[in-house]
This record gives structure tokens, C-alpha cells and sequence, in this order.
């Protein structure tokens, strides 16, 4: 009997927590943990399965996710602009705060990217500049609009193939630190390498932003709207 009315109260339980997560209609999330092999992330194709791994974990399978990371051009293949990527939004984090109605709103100050409103699939901060340790270089590969960094120096990481040599632009999601421009989310500098060691060593872990292509807003949030 006890057995038995522990197994109803283990799935009463993750009920409710499959509930809570369907009901908050999460749409962006930061990665809570990288693949952990630096800025190799198998790909575009490797990141977006693991923006998915990582939403079908906390009950958002249903959605088609994509990595907000952008490539260069190289093996005859054309650059691809992270902005292109992630569909139209609006996009609402997982406490269900409005992040962007639309892409250009994303790349405006009207967004609301801080340090406590990106947050994990997991809902969850990251940490950031003062915490220890500094994790708030996200990897982009893009500029201050979402585009492709296509500056002689930066190959994406080889389009996030390398785990060595190269570099890759890097956001803030804490919005502050150093570099051309310490304050953005999406484009604060270029990493020194692209192994985890040198992502760490510079205030990384390989974490990057993921988007649900086919977004939708809480009914709660359109009511308010």
C-alpha cells in the first residue's frame, strides 16, 4: 500500500511539473549546459538537437526549436544569418515574460534581454560578471543585427565544428564586461579560441540561445496585450 501511494505521488507530481511547463508557452531559453566539447557543437545541426534535447526534457518537445548562431561562408556553402534562423516570434522565457514580439524588436533596446529575464529551459540564471565563475560569454558568431560576423579573424569556430584553433563572436547575456561592446546580448567580442578550456579561461562555457520557430503567446500575455 505505501509502495503504491508513492508511485501515485511521484506522478502526481510530474503531472503537475509537465502542467507548468505547458502552461508557461516557453518560447527562448539559454542553454542551461553546452555539449562540453568548447565551440564544436556538431554544426548548426548539431546545436539546434541539442536546443531540442534540452527542451523535450522540461516537456517543450512539441515545439521546433533553433540555435541563435550564425555561420560563415566556407566549402561552397553560404553564410547564414542567426536572425533567419529562428522564425518570427513573439518569444516569452520560461516565466512567461514577453523576450521580443518580433525579430526586430530582438535586435532593438526594446527587448527584454537582461541577466534575469534570460533564463534556462530549466528556469534557471546563468551566471554572470561578479559570480563565480563568470559564464556570460554566449556564443553567436554574430553582429549587433543578428548577421553573420564575417571579419577576416572570426570563422565561427570553423561553423562550430572546432574545439581548437579560431574564434567566434560572443554576447553578454548579463549585458556588461569588456570588449567592442560589452553591453550586448548577441555581439560583445570575439572568443580567443574555441576549445572549453580557452571559453572558460575568457568567462564562457559554451552556452548559446535557443529559439522556438513556431512560437505563440500565452493566452495570459494576449489577453494583456
Amino acid at each position: 500500500m505505501k509502495k503504491t501511494l508513492t508511485l501515485v505521488a511521484a506522478l502526481a507530481a510530474l503531472g503537475a511539473a509537465s502542467a507548468t511547463a505547458q502552461d508557461s508557452n516557453m518560447s527562448f531559453f539559454i542553454t542551461s549546459a553546452g555539449p562540453g566539447d568548447g565551440a564544436n557543437l556538431g554544426g548548426l545541426a548539431g546545436a539546434d538537437q541539442h536546443c531540442e534535447d534540452l527542451a523535450y526534457a522540461v516537456g517543450f518537445g512539441d515545439l521546433t526549436w533553433r540555435a541563435y548562431l550564425s555561420t560563415v561562408s566556407m566549402g561552397g556553402q553560404a553564410a547564414v544569418d542567426a536572425r533567419d534562423r529562428i522564425g518570427d516570434g513573439p518569444w516569452y522565457n520560461h516565466a512567461g515574460e514577453l523576450i521580443a514580439r518580433d525579430v526586430d524588436e530582438l535586435h532593438s533596446d526594446a527587448a527584454n534581454l537582461t541577466k534575469e529575464s534570460i533564463l534556462t529551459e530549466q528556469g534557471s540564471v546563468v551566471n554572470g560578471r561578479g559570480d563565480s565563475p563568470n559564464m556570460h560569454d554566449i556564443l553567436t558568431g554574430s553582429n549587433l543585427d543578428g548577421t553573420a560576423v564575417t571579419a577576416e579573424d572570426h570563422d565561427a569556430c570553423s561553423n562550430w565544428t572546432s574545439n581548437g584553433e579560431g574564434s567566434a563572436q560572443v554576447g553578454h547575456h548579463d549585458r556588461q564586461g569588456g570588449g567592442q561592446n560589452p553591453t550586448s546580448w548577441n555581439s560583445a567580442h570575439g572568443s580567443r579560441g574555441c576549445s572549453q578550456e580557452n571559453l572558460q579561461g575568457t568567462g564562457g562555457n559554451g552556452f548559446f540561445y535557443c529559439f522556438a520557430v513556431n512560437a505563440h503567446a500565452p493566452v495570459n500575455a494576449l489577453r494583456e496585450e
